[in-house]
C-alpha cells in the first residue's frame, strides 16, 4: 500500500475515533456534575437595590458527555434572583429554564448569578431559591442560592431646608449626598445607620448633631454590603463614599458615640472663626480613610476619647485654629499604601493653638508627628502633656512644648501597643495590649473620666481612647 495513502488512512481512522469520544454522552446515573460552589450566598442584601453579580463553574470530569435536559430556577422569579446559564438568560419568557444544554467531558459552562430583592413586608427575610440541573439521564443536582433581605429608607440628593432627625427603624442609604442647609439641624439618633454611595457624603452648612451611645453607635458607612475578595468587605476597604464636610458659618456640631469609616476624607472642618467652637467629637472613631481623617483648617475643634486610625493622608491634619485633643488615640498604620501620612501634623498657617493630653500618636514610621511653623506672623502654640508619642525626643530648647512625655522606642513597633494589627487580613483592635506604655501613664487631674466604650476610668487612667480592662 502507498505509504501516503496509509497515513491519509491512519489519520481519518484516529479522527473518526477523536470524534465519536468528543461527542459520547452518558445517560449513567452515576455521572455527575462538579460545582466550584454548591452554595451562592449573597449574605445580607438590600431590599430593590440590585447586587453586584456572582459566579460559579459546572465542569464535566467524566468521561463521556453529559446532556442536560434543563437548567431552571426552581421559584422562577419570585425571591428576585436573576440566572445566566453559559450565555442564556432564564427569563420568563422561557419559563426560567434552558433545555437541551451539552457539556462535553472536560468542558465547563459559567453561571452568573444577581439578586434584586422584591419590596418587603418585614424588616428583615431570608431569600432561598435553587438553580437545578436536570440530567439526561434523570440525576438531579443543585446549586443554592441564598440571602438575607434588609428593607431600607432610599434618600435621593436629600436637602434639608428645616431640622429634621434620621433614627434608627430601618437602614437609610444616601444617594447623591445629604445636605444640611444654613440655619437647620440634623440629628441622628443613637443607632442610626446611614449608607453612602461612592459619590455621596454629608454637606453641613447648619449644624450636625449625631449623638450614640455606647451600646449604640451611629455608623457612618459605604453602602456596599459584599465583597471585594472572600476575605475582604468592601466595608474594610478606603474611599468607598465622601465622608462629613462641616462648611464656613457651621457651628456647635457634636459627633459623639459616632463611627465613621472607609471614607475619602473622614471629617473636613472649613475655615471658622476660632472663637466659636465648630466640632466636638467624643467617643468616636473614624477609621480607614483615602484622605485625612479629620482635617481641621483655621477653627476651633475638641477631639476627646476618640479613634483617629489609618488615613492615606494624616489621621488628624491641622491648620491653624484653636485645636484640644485629649485621651485619644491616633495611630497611623494604614494599609493599601507605603506613603501614608502622619499620625499628627498641625501648622501656623493662620495663628494656631493646640493642647494634646493623655492621648497615644504612634503608627509605624519611626517619627509620625509633624509639626511645621510656616508662618512667622501667627502665633504657633503647641503643647503635649502626658502623652505616648512616636518621635525622636526633642532637644532643650522645645522641651517646654512637651511634658511628662513617654517616648515610643523606634526599635519597638508601634502596634505592640495595641490588642491586634494585623494588615494581611485587615482586622484591628485599637484597645491597650497587656505591654502598652500607656498603661496607667495619664494625669488624674486631666484625664476623662469615661473612655469610648463608655467604661469608667479607674484612678490610674489609662492614654488614649480606651481604658485596659485590669483583671479582676
Amino acid at each position: 500500500m502507498n505509504i501516503k495513502k496509509l497515513y491519509l488512512l491512519l489519520f481519518c481512522s484516529m479522527l473518526i475515533v477523536g470524534c465519536t469520544d468528543d461527542e459520547s454522552f452518558t445517560t449513567n446515573p452515576s455521572a455527575c456534575l462538579t460545582f466550584t460552589s454548591d452554595t451562592i450566598n449573597f449574605d445580607t442584601v438590600f431590599a430593590t437595590i440590585p447586587t453586584a453579580t456572582r459566579t460559579f463553574w459546572v465542569h464535566n470530569k467524566e468521561n463521556d458527555g453529559i446532556r442536560l435536559t434543563s437548567v431552571r430556577l426552581a421559584n422562577g422569579n419570585q425571591r428576585g434572583f436573576r440566572v445566566n446559564v453559559d450565555g442564556t438568560y432564564l427569563g420568563a419568557s422561557s419559563g426560567f429554564q434552558v433545555s437541551d444544554l451539552e457539556i462535553r467531558k472536560g468542558d465547563s459552562i459559567r453561571v452568573f448569578v444577581e439578586l434584586t430583592s422584591p419590596t418587603l413586608t418585614a424588616e428583615m427575610t431570608d431569600l432561598e431559591d435553587d438553580i437545578i440541573f436536570q440530567q439526561e439521564s434523570g440525576v438531579e443536582q443543585r446549586v443554592k442560592l441564598l440571602a438575607t433581605a434588609w428593607q431600607a429608607t432610599i434618600l435621593n440628593n436629600h436637602h434639608l431646608t428645616t431640622d429634621e432627625t434620621l433614627s434608627s427603624e430601618r437602614p437609610i442609604i444616601i444617594r447623591g449626598g445629604l445636605t444640611v442647609d444654613a440655619g437647620c439641624t440634623l440629628t441622628l439618633t443613637a443607632g442610626t445607620r446611614l449608607y453612602f454611595y461612592s459619590d455621596a457624603g454629608l454637606h453641613v452648612y447648619g449644624k450636625l448633631v449625631s449623638e450614640g451611645t455606647p451600646d449604640h453607635n451611629v455608623v457612618l458607612r459605604g453602602d456596599r454590603l459584599d465583597r471585594m475578595f472572600p476575605y475582604l468587605p468592601y466595608d474594610g476597604v478606603s474611599g468607598q463614599w465622601r465622608g462629613v464636610h462641616i462648611y464656613e458659618g457651621s457651628y456647635d456640631n457634636v459627633i459623639k458615640y459616632t463611627d465613621i469609616h472607609s471614607t475619602m476624607d473622614g471629617i473636613v472642618i472649613e475655615s471658622n472663626d476660632p472663637t466659636q467652637r465648630s466640632l466636638t467629637m467624643q467617643m468616636s472613631t473614624v477609621h480607614n480613610c483615602q484622605g485625612h481623617g479629620v482635617k481641621s483648617v483655621n477653627a476651633n475643634v475638641v477631639i476627646d476619647n476618640s479613634q483617629l486610625t489609618n488615613t492615606l493622608g494624616d489621621c488628624l491634619h491641622v491648620t491653624g485654629g484653636t485645636v484640644s485633643v485629649n485621651n485619644s488615640t491616633l495611630a497611623q498604620f494604614y494599609p493599601f499604601d507605603s506613603a501614608r501620612g502622619f499620625a499628627l501634623y498641625f501648622d501656623n498657617t493662620t495663628a494656631l493653638s493646640i493642647l494634646c493630653r493623655n492621648s497615644i500618636v504612634t503608627g509605624y514610621a519611626d517619627d509620625v508627628l509633624q509639626g511645621t511653623r510656616s508662618s512667622e506672623e501667627f502665633a504657633f502654640d503647641y503643647r503635649f502633656e502626658n502623652c505616648q508619642l512616636r518621635t525622636p525626643q526633642p532637644e532643650e530648647s522645645y522641651a517646654e512644648h512637651f511634658v511628662d512625655v513617654v517616648y515610643e522606642e523606634v526599635e519597638k513597633e508601634g502596634r505592640a501597643s495595641f490588642v491586634l494589627i494585623d494588615i494581611d487580613s485587615l482586622r484591628y483592635n485599637f484597645q491597650l495590649s497587656d505591654t502598652a506604655l500607656a498603661i496607667d501613664a495619664g494625669n488624674t487631674a486631666t484625664a476623662l473620666q469615661i473612655d469610648r466604650l463608655g467604661v469608667l476610668r479607674d484612678e490610674h487612667p489609662d492614654l488614649g481612647c480606651f481604658e485596659r480592662k485590669k483583671e479582676q
